[in-house]
């Protein structure tokens, strides 16, 4: 199993395509005409047509359907389709889908896409009103009662553990938040476009729950992002440089829940991305010192601290200083702190643009990207490469 060995799955699929569009906070349309428009332009970015197009993944919370998105996009007949669940944590796993169907010859065109109104529809940030009886929703059945009913107060509980284990204080977490912004604020498709912020606009930003404060927590987006994955011998005849999938993962920990694993043997990590973290390392036969540019799903600032953490990229405990010091180019977009929230869809594009030297941030000479979907559910991983 690839927990003990590397699998074979890297080098063999690579993103060719990268289309979005606007990211708002009232789209005026629907979640359908969002994934049509996002889907058209990474189409066109590839340089293909839609009748090239033969597989579609997408997340189990879209409210488009795949066959739907395929018939309003253009696409004929199709022979992979698929979700991924979990919410954010599925971002890199439905590239992961993607890469699997080409590598085994299921399908040689695959799209993956994430739509929603996220601001001006359902908003994840107003908690839990109404749930549907299910076997992985009992473990929300005993917090909900104590009023975490956000995602915002489910991660206060691990990473106020997090500051009384290391010594710190919630200032700790302004340094994501301000490296997202700064890169935020020249990107011009980025809402917070042209408006960094600084250590003291962070910690005088109000409670949400407390130790995170407002600019901890991710934005709420109206918007669509989709990405085209071929083969790699098929990228070479395309338009743009290939983003090659050199590694893949997905991850659940022991004791995984949805967002409340608070049962764990300690809240000061995330295990669930330790998994992602060592298939990935011994797929690519790289490691920390080798990544150029770190996309780290940003919902909320914690998170990123514990994802170095995992990684390797430093101790635990030592996120906050890591960031301080500008060791990695980190979110180069601005993140969903910063650029938009597509449930980290928008991260994976961004890593692509970094690989084809398009980047509005762009770090010179990079040839490695490092990206990451949904912490504190099950998730997913990419080691996007330049030249596999």
């Amino acid at each position: 199993m690839s927990l003990r060995r590397a699998d074979q799955l890297g080098g063999k699929a690579a993103i060719v395509g990268i289309g979005a569009t606007e990211f708002s906070k009232d789209s005026g349309r629907s979640e359908l005409k969002l994934a049509v428009e996002a889907v058209q332009a990474a189409v066109e970015d590839a340089g293909l047509t839609p009748a090239d197009v033969d597989g579609m993944v997408t997340f189990t919370m879209d409210t488009s359907p795949e066959i739907t998105v395929a018939q309003a996009a253009g696409i004929g007949e199709l022979s992979f389709f698929s979700r991924v669940h979990y919410g954010g944590g599925a971002a890199c796993a439905t590239v992961q889908q993607a890469a699997l169907a080409v590598a085994s010859g299921v399908a040689e065109v695959v799209v993956c896409y994430r739509a929603f109104n996220e601001r001006s529809g359902r908003r994840f940030g107003s908690g839990v009103q109404h749930r549907e009886p299910s076997a992985e929703g009992a473990a929300l059945g005993w917090n909900l009662p104590s009023g975490l009913l956000t995602p915002a107060s489910w991660v206060a509980m691990a990473a106020q553990r997090y500051l009384h284990t290391y010594g710190l204080t919630p200032d700790a977490f302004g340094h994501v938040a301000v490296t997202d912004r700064r890169h935020a604020a020249r990107n011009p498709a980025a809402y917070f476009y042209e408006k960094p912020i600084t250590l003291a606009d962070h910690a005088a930003s109000r409670w949400i729950v407390e130790p995170l404060r407002l600019l901890d927590c991710c934005q709420e987006t109206d918007g669509g992002q989709a990405l085209v994955v071929t083969s790699t011998e098929r990228a070479a005849d395309l338009p743009h440089p290939p983003a090659v999938i050199v590694a893949a993962a997905q991850g659940a920990g022991r004791s995984q829940e949805q967002m409340t694993s608070f049962y764990r043997d300690g809240l000061t990590g995330l295990p669930e991305m330790n998994v992602v973290a060592r298939q990935l390392w011994q797929t690519s036969g790289i490691g920390p010192d080798d990544i150029d540019v770190g996309i780290l799903y940003d919902h909320f600032t914690p998170f990123v601290l514990m994802q170095l953490e995992e990684f390797g990229f430093c101790g635990p405990g030592e996120g906050a200083a890591f960031v301080a010091g500008d060791a990695l180019p980190l979110n180069t977009h601005g993140g969903q702190l910063g650029e938009a929230y597509l449930h980290g869809m928008n991260g994976i594009a961004e890593a692509v643009r970094q690989l084809r030297g398009t980047s509005v941030n762009q770090i010179p000479g990079a040839v490695r990207s490092l990206v990451t979907a949904g912490t504190g559910v099950p998730t997913s991983g990419l080691i996007l490469g330049a030249d596999g």
